[in-house]
């Protein structure tokens, strides 16, 4: 399952404001659901269940549950944008679920940082979803106003990165 179709119906998900979402293709062995709100786990964070295998009699499943992985929260979890943005600056949002990193390695220089000046196939950040590090590009050009986000911190999808001066 591509991590950009699970983030597709997560949009589609909070633009319909829906609470849950099962997707079953049994010829392809698929079963996707999709929960948000306080029922969805403990604590009331969204969950994305995603089994894969060979299905059985009345659609169950014969293979474990491959994923398990927190997902975009409702709006009202996601931190608001600061008030006010200085002109001419935008926020870069998160891309992904996952963990935050500013370098390669504890030992490395961040790859962005205030003052910083960066083009479109710049690195800004390393996000670590599934144990998978994925380089976050800054697919634009400018200076770096500020890093909103710790090294090592759980983001979400959405959720502000960077303020990036035009």
């Amino acid at each position: 399952m591509e991590l950009k179709l699970v983030q597709r119906l997560v949009r589609l998900m909070q633009q319909g404001e829906l609470t849950d979402l099962e997707i079953d293709d049994q010829k392809a062995g698929l079963r996707v659901r999709l929960q948000r709100g306080p029922k969805a786990a403990l604590g009331g964070s969204p969950v994305v269940n995603v089994n894969q295998g060979t299905p059985m009699a009345a659609g169950t499943m014969m293979a474990p549950m491959m994923a398990a992985a927190p997902v975009a929260a409702p709006e009202a979890a996601v931190p608001a944008a600061p008030a006010g943005l200085p002109p001419g600056t935008k926020e870069f949002k998160s891309p992904m679920v996952g963990t935050f990193y500013r370098s390669s390695s504890p030992d490395s220089e961040p790859f962005a940082s205030a003052g910083k000046a960066i083009k479109p196939e710049s690195t800004l950040c390393i996000i670590e979803a599934m144990k998978v590090m994925n380089e976050i590009k800054a697919e634009c050009s400018g200076t770096v106003v500020e890093v909103l986000v710790e090294n090592g911190a759980a983001v979400e999808y959405g959720q502000p990165l960077f303020l990036i001066k035009s």
